[in-house]
């Protein structure tokens, strides 16, 4: 006696689902495939609010789901960029003179923070630096009087501010040197050098446009500028 292969499969499903009804019921594909196949077997002249209802159900469910999941995101790429910021701060406090803290700010702490160059930024008369102002790194950059402001607010009249984080085609060659046709964004951070000093300038600069942005987070920077500041007072005396 033959047995019809459809019918049995048919029998095997029912029987599957009747032992374990949450299989269908955990499975949103299964469930949409039914609610069509109900829609179909109605007619297009009869509006089904339920169906309506779950369908928007659904949409939020998604958008829910899309929302926790840019929050899980947001929240590691804080918690990567915060250990990030840590580990540059460690090796800048880890030199024992002024020149190898300068070498490292340029290539340890701008290798940490991903960036094309990092300068220190001070004003001076002479341009004619001391032995406690030994440029040998090019990571230090002397200017003349005046030369900062005037390099932060790009001539235009703006509300004094710690950390400028802004966007440019190129860097400025006077601050960069040969590493200023290479940035594209870059962050300007005022340090505190004392009262007897004139302020100085951290510049962070990078390749990528969107490294720095207006409308971003500095308080990462802002500590990391406080530290450095205190460690360029010490140094410089």
């Amino acid at each position: 006696m033959s047995t019809d292969p459809q019918a049995s499969a048919d029998t095997a499903l029912r029987d599957l689902i009747v032992a374990d009804p949450e299989r269908v019921l955990n499975d949103p594909h299964i469930l949409q495939a039914l609610l069509r196949a109900e829609d179909q077997a109605r007619g297009g002249n009869v509006v089904d609010m339920r169906g309506m209802a779950i369908s928007r159900l659904e949409d939020r469910l998604a958008r829910l789901e899309q929302t926790h999941q840019s929050v899980i995101t947001a929240a590691y790429d804080n918690v990567a960029t915060t250990a990030q910021v840590h580990r540059a701060i460690l090796a800048m406090i880890e030199p024992l003179d002024f020149d190898a803290f300068l070498g490292t700010l340029d290539t340890t702490v701008a290798g940490t923070l991903r960036l094309r160059a990092v300068r220190l930024a001070l004003e001076s008369e002479d341009r004619t630096p001391d032995s406690d102002l030994n440029p040998l790194t090019g990571t230090l950059s002397l200017l003349p009087p005046g030369y900062l402001d005037g390099f932060v607010t790009e001539g235009r009249r703006m509300r004094n501010r710690p950390v400028i984080l802004r966007q440019v085609a190129q860097g400025s060659v006077s601050v960069y040197g040969t590493a200023a046709a290479d940035i594209r964004s870059e962050a300007l951070v005022w340090l505190d050098l004392g009262p007897d000093r004139v302020p100085g300038l951290l510049v962070l600069g990078a390749q990528e446009p969107e490294h720095f942005a207006p409308g971003q987070a500095t308080d990462l920077l802002e500590l990391f500028a406080r530290i450095c500041g205190r460690l360029v007072r010490g140094w410089l005396g």
